[in-house]
């Protein structure tokens, strides 16, 4: 539920000395954990224990701040207290995790202290105590379309205010299941980072069309300008994207990690959100009678898909399965391939008006896979997936899934096929190689980046067709 009776208590800063020491001691501890989170070394237990304590004083001094977060603090300190009493073996913060509920306080502004013993998503995969001290972005045109169409109960949009190093990572998620726990529960949120989201749009989207000389329309070009007016539209687009996981004519299982399933599958469940993303806003756009903060926002997040798709998304991490990347990949060819993108005299451009049309059909076809997913095999699933990417994005040479069914192990059990996906099974194309070697510095730079530490935009770079 969103709570209206809360407001947003006068809010602390980075600088606020109970949270520099609960920050310190968080810190400190982390170098005596193992990977698990556990304290292994007797030796280390003293140390450990000065640790928790000071960690325990410091939330119970911050605690009349966070009167929304009372029994979960209160519980905090219990959990805190019963690892160091228990000899700091794998820690368990079940308790305080099922009092925090912040989607039940969705108010602009409103603060939480966050400690637990957890990994960080694409930061640290140790379940080392980490502190964050987050801020809710909730504004009003957000709120109208959460309670509208565009219901998401457990969707919790933040900023950052300070963080201990787990979080000086390229991580953007706030999530219950990174927690150590004795059992699983049942999650009823999950939190993004609006601020670090649209702080590196920010400045991959500025360095990207400076190195392509891309022309960006004047809305477009204003998200570079203003960190709030973006962030605000992340928030948008993470709320349309976010609900979209469970929703629609979708196969069985269509996003179950622990699945063993070719990586290109999470590809098209990844850009189906992000289209549907982007449908719903060519909708809300189109509609005059919509909020017209939300028209507005609608708009841009139209810019942000295709931009943060096919400048960030196609050339950031590994080429090891990278499921994002390959969606970039496949959203920039369609757009090109159906010429409504063009590189052009060493020129990126892209037809504004022609666009949105060309978008949407791609996301129609990732879901017309999905409607007749339900009457197909599992790996008639899977053939059909990769042949709508093939069509597209051209398959390394060496792949055998390229040759087709016939060269493909389909007697055997399906993890035969996944076994056969290469690890870049669709490598990037000349135009994303040369692309990715001038922006590699530009990316790499957003690690940790927020939103009042993003100073710039872009960075000064050569053209594609120098150097």
């Amino acid at each position: 539920m969103t709570t209206t009776a809360l407001t947003a208590h006068a809010p602390l800063t980075a600088n606020h000395p109970e949270w520099v020491r609960l920050k310190a001691a968080a810190t400190a501890i982390q170098a005596l954990q193992a990977q698990d989170g556990s304290v292994p070394d007797a030796a280390d237990h003293e140390a450990a224990a000065a640790h928790v304590g000071t960690i325990c004083a410091a939330v119970e001094a911050l605690a009349p701040s966070f009167a929304h977060d009372s029994r979960y603090l209160e519980l905090l300190v219990s959990d805190f207290g019963r690892w160091a009493s228990n000899g700091f073996g794998v820690p368990d913060f079940l308790d305080s995790l099922l009092a925090f509920q912040p989607q039940q306080h969705r108010i602009d502004g409103l603060q939480h202290l966050v400690v637990f013993p957890m990994y960080t998503q694409n930061g640290s995969s140790s379940r080392l105590v980490e502190a964050v001290l987050i801020e809710v972005i909730w504004p009003e045109f957000i709120a109208g379309l959460e309670e509208g169409e565009y219901s998401n109960k457990l969707f919790v949009p933040i900023r950052f205010l300070d963080f201990t190093p787990g979080y000086n990572t390229n991580s953007a998620v706030l999530f219950p299941e990174t927690v150590a726990v004795r059992e699983t529960p049942t999650f009823t949120w999950g939190a993004i980072f609006a601020d670090r989201e649209a702080a590196r749009f920010r400045r991959v989207l500025g360095a990207a069309a400076d190195i392509t000389r891309l022309e960006l329309p004047a809305e477009a070009a204003e998200l570079l300008e203003n960190q709030k007016l973006t962030q605000e539209t992340f928030v948008m687009w993470d709320l349309i994207h976010d609900r979209t996981h469970m929703r629609g004519d979708l196969p069985f299982d269509p996003f179950m990690i622990k699945q063993r399933m070719p990586y290109f599958l999470y590809s098209l469940e990844e850009l189906r959100c992000d289209l549907t993303a982007f449908r719903e806003s060519v909708k809300i756009e189109k509609d005059e009678e919509a909020d017209p903060e939300a028209r507005r926002h609608a708009k841009l997040v139209q810019y942000a898909v295709i931009f943060d798709r096919i400048f960030r998304f196609a050339i950031t991490g590994s080429r090891v399965r990278n499921y994002d990347g390959l969606g970039g990949q496949l959203l920039f060819a369609w757009m090109h391939q159906h010429r409504v993108l063009h590189w052009t005299d060493s020129k990126l451009s892209i037809d504004w008006d022609e666009v949105a049309d060309v978008v949407v059909e791609l996301g129609a076809r990732i879901e017309e896979l999905y409607w007749r997913s339900i009457d197909r095999p599992k790996m008639a699933h899977w053939l059909a997936a990769y042949e709508l990417i093939a069509g597209t994005v051209t398959p390394n040479p060496s792949s055998v899934w390229a040759k087709g069914p016939d060269a493909l192990p389909l007697a055997g059990p399906p993890r035969g096929l996944t076994d056969q996906v290469l690890d870049d099974e669709f490598p990037l194309s000349m135009f994303y190689e040369a692309l990715e070697k001038k922006m590699r510095p530009v990316i790499e730079s957003t690690a940790g980046i927020t939103g009042s530490s993003a100073t710039g935009t872009g960075i000064n770079t050569l053209a594609m067709n120098a150097g």
